[in-house]
């Protein structure tokens, strides 16, 4: 399981001194990107490219709150992705440092071409990067047409620990 941590600044908090919600999907924005540059597929590579990752939808839930000067762990899983690799879903959990299940998130995206504005595939050794990561049991072959519609998502209220 790839994760990142990160300890929670004063500038995360928001004015019921808990981790504001935008920078939940900051820290999971940064966990992914550092899983795919540490794979060969960082900003430069991005730019010799012309792709651009680009969020979909966020699903966010919130189990415990997250105070200034804790330490979390952000995990990231591969929840479903399109045969050509164009269009993902990824599940992050963020955990203390006790392993407690903080918040869980399903996020979807797409990669775009940066010039054509258009739907992209990326290159296969990047594919087969992303397919390396770990999978959720429910991991799925997804379809364009799965990301234009609202979908249950699942969420296992006993998963509270690191496994």
């Amino acid at each position: 399981m790839y994760f990142k941590e990160f300890e929670i600044r004063w500038s995360d908090v928001d004015a019921n001194m808990h981790l504001r919600n935008s920078a939940y999907i900051d820290y999971m924005s940064h966990t992914r990107m550092r899983y795919l540059q540490e794979e060969g597929l960082g900003f430069k590579e991005l730019a010799k490219l012309n792709l651009g990752p680009v969020a979909l939808y966020e699903h966010m839930y919130y189990f415990k709150e997250v105070f200034p000067d804790q330490k979390v762990r952000v995990s990231i899983a591969l929840h479903g992705l399109s045969e050509d690799g164009v269009f993902f879903e990824f599940i992050h959990n963020f955990y203390d440092e006790n392993g407690r299940n903080l918040a869980r998130c399903l996020m979807g995206g797409a990669w775009i071409d940066m010039k054509t504005r258009r739907l992209a595939e990326i290159p296969k050794v990047h594919l087969e990067n992303i397919q390396k990561l770990d999978k959720t049991p429910d991991f799925r072959i997804m379809t364009k047409e799965e990301t234009r519609i609202f979908q249950e998502f699942p969420i296992d209220l006993e998963q509270t620990e690191i496994k």
